[in-house]
């Protein structure tokens, strides 16, 4: 009778016939009987067996999955590469050359600076550079101007190459003899304040200058156009200074003739309004001529 595991032994043959289980009388008087088989070391070792042939099952089995793992991970690799060269394009066979950077052209930059831009005060200290028309309405256009949300009103204008005959004291002799070309004035009125703003014209810088290291006396103020006569007589604000080849000055009082003081705010805020103009507006002559200079550089 089999049990599933090796076969259990069997007692030696005699004469023929297979020794039936259990204890059997001696067939041989006289004689020592065969020992009894040991059943329960039998039965041990038949257990045994049955366990090694468990574990090697279950060794079997485990080794079959990593087998299947491996076969299955090398798959995932496989499709990841697919996926990849699908994403990215086809690549580039093994020994082929990859495309040469030379294809795309670079920039190229000349080694060459270029020339800064024309300096606008250039264009104002010399005449032979200076070649923008200039007048009265040129300098002073229109009929006001704000500084500083200050708003004034323009009165008179006047432009001469009589330098001397448009000032006050030695400011006269001085123009005259640093080559005075030309005196352009204008007046503006504020709240009862009036100021004369004149611009005296030179070849040079270094004449205009001399002229404002020089200055005394002042530029003669100008009435007319809704404006009566003031400074006259009386005590005002006289001021000198320059840019390029151009001295300006100005001369400002009350209109109603009373002396000014220090203490007198407005006048000297009106001087400072209109002389900030004057130098504005003759350094946007520079400006001016600079870019188009700049426009047109083969003239």
């Amino acid at each position: 009778m089999s049990f599933g595991g090796p076969q259990w032994p069997q007692e030696p043959q005699q004469h023929g016939q297979q020794q039936p289980y259990g204890q059997q009388p001696n067939p041989f008087p006289g004689a020592q009987a065969p020992q009894t088989p040991d059943w329960g070391a039998l039965a041990d070792a038949s257990a045994a067996g049955r366990r090694r042939k468990r574990w090697l099952v279950i060794g079997g089995g485990a080794l079959a999955t990593l087998v299947v793992g491996a076969i299955v991970a090398t798959a995932v690799v496989s499709s990841g590469k697919g996926d990849e060269t699908a994403k990215n394009g086809s690549v580039t066979p093994t020994g082929s050359a990859a495309p040469s950077d030379s294809a795309t052209p670079e920039p190229t930059f000349s080694s060459v600076a270029p020339p800064p831009p024309p300096n606008p005060k250039d264009f104002i200290s010399n005449e032979t550079k200076d070649k923008a028309p200039l007048s009265a309405e040129g300098l002073f256009p229109g009929k006001k101007l704000t500084m500083s949300g200050r708003a004034y009103k323009k009165g008179a204008t006047s432009s001469t190459t009589n330098c001397a005959s448009v000032t006050q004291g030695p400011l006269g002799s001085i123009l005259k003899q640093n080559g005075c070309d030309r005196v352009i004035r204008a007046t503006y009125v504020k709240d009862g304040v009036a100021i004369t703003v004149g611009v005296a014209v030179f070849s040079t810088e270094a004449e205009a200058l001399k002229a404002k290291a020089q200055a005394k006396g002042g530029v003669a103020p100008l009435a007319g156009s809704g404006v009566g006569e003031f400074c006259r007589a009386t005590v005002c604000l006289r001021r000198s200074n320059s840019i390029g080849r151009y001295a300006y000055f100005t001369t400002a009082g009350f209109a109603d003739g009373k002396k000014v003081t220090t203490a007198d705010r407005p006048v000297y805020e009106a001087s400072d309004d209109l002389a900030t103009f004057a130098f504005n507006q003759i350094y946007a002559r520079g400006r001016t001529q600079a870019s188009a200079a700049a426009a047109a550089p083969g003239e």
